[in-house]
């Protein structure tokens, strides 16, 4: 009895001394894992449960910072693209000419400003040649038939003629006024005027050069009318291309997924390389129907206003669109948000100008040096608006000694 008194106490003894030894290892475990910034059951405290980092300035680091209530901005809801100027096609005639001919006379250069109506060149036309002869002939016949009919007629008072060649001396006499009539409109049709047709009735003279006359007002664009060429209606190229200058295209191609936020009249800017401090204005004109399967874009065409003709065709422009009204939103300066090592965006708020403490923030849209903040800021906090770079690089530089 005695003997297994003392197993049994030998017993409970070794079953006290395990508990103990399990509940201190336990113990340390728990501690070591909460060290390291680990729950007991192994995952990391939840980000509400950390503590937010800050820090705190002295009189003269503040210097270096600006503190400011969060207000709103006005941000502008903006699309960008690249395109190409080129002139305004609907404004820009090739000027043919209406008959066929060889070029005889130059009269203007590319770059010369011409009126509507204005010589631009001449051609010797073969059918210009023909209408003229066939002019100065029932120039001819008419006068003729004009003193047949008054012989005619001179003759019935004394009853010299008969009825019959007077009613046929008054026929030729109408029929040669007709076909005069008729060859003058043919002439008139090449762009000779009244009294160049009377010219040449009394000289008795053809006037073979076809004047090509400007449809438009504009500047010469385009230049092929070597002397002596051949030329033909619509056959190119046009001897000259005149143009309307004031007004220019830009076409530029976007992106498929845009597609839906573009319409006609919607106004926008055009910068260009060559003028970079200037912004021409203009509205979107057209909306091309097909999207290119290869890059998935599609063409739209501005149309902007060029009053000094400083843009050039081929020049590479970037155009920014309003595409939906302005949105109201929290917003700092750019100089208050600080882009950290993991890509996480953070700003400085204050409650008393002295402690500062980091804020993740999601940011949005940046215009005119201001960010649009979607969360993290509310209007009327303190936060820092200049020299958040300087809080958080105290972060990470360890403290003096």
């Amino acid at each position: 009895m005695k003997r297994s008194k003392k197993v049994t106490e030998l017993t409970a003894f070794l079953a006290v001394g395990t508990l103990m030894v399990l509940l201190a290892t336990f113990v340390l475990t728990s501690h070591a894992t909460q060290g390291h910034g680990m729950a007991p059951d192994g995952r990391k405290p939840a980000a509400s449960q950390q503590q937010p980092t800050s820090v705190e300035l002295s009189p003269q680091q503040l210097q270096a910072i600006k503190v400011a209530p969060v207000g709103s901005y006005l941000f502008p809801l903006e699309k960008e693209a690249v395109g190409t100027i080129s002139f305004a096609d609907d404004l820009s005639v090739q000027v043919f000419p209406s008959y066929q001919g060889k070029i005889t006379k130059s009269l203007v250069d590319v770059g010369d400003e011409v009126q509507k109506g204005q010589p631009l060149y001449t051609i010797e036309s073969p059918d210009l040649i023909q209408a003229e002869s066939t002019l100065i002939g029932a120039a001819a016949t008419l006068d003729l038939t004009n003193k047949e009919l008054a012989r005619a007629k001179e003759l019935d008072r004394t009853n010299g003629v008969s009825v019959r060649e007077l009613e046929q001396a008054t026929s030729d006499q109408q029929t040669a006024e007709g076909a005069l009539k008729a060859a003058r409109d043919a002439v008139r049709v090449f762009g000779k005027t009244d009294s160049e047709i009377d010219q040449m009735i009394a000289s008795r003279k053809i006037d073979p050069a076809l004047v090509v006359r400007s449809p438009i007002s504009g500047q010469i664009t385009a230049f092929h009318a070597p002397l002596g060429l051949l030329v033909q209606p619509g056959n190119p190229p046009a001897p000259y291309t005149v143009a309307n200058v004031a007004i220019k295209w830009m076409l530029a191609d976007v992106v498929e997924s845009d597609i839906p936020l573009f319409h006609l009249g919607q106004p926008l800017a055009v910068k260009v390389m060559a003028y970079p401090d200037q912004v021409f204005q203009g509205s979107v004109s057209k909306i091309y129907a097909s999207v290119d399967p290869d890059t998935h874009r599609m063409t739209i065409r501005s149309e902007m206003h060029d009053p000094r003709n400083e843009l050039r065709p081929g020049m590479l422009a970037n155009f920014l669109i309003r595409v939906k009204k302005p949105v109201e939103s929290t917003a700092i300066p750019a100089d208050g948000v600080v882009r950290e090592a993991d890509g996480t965006m953070t700003a400085w708020v204050t409650a008393d100008r002295h402690r500062f403490v980091q804020r993740v923030v999601k940011t949005g849209l940046r215009t005119d040096g201001q960010v649009q903040i979607l969360y993290g800021l509310q209007p009327g906090e303190l936060a820092v608006t200049q020299g958040a770079v300087f809080l958080s690089n105290m972060l990470e530089t360890p403290p003096s000694d």
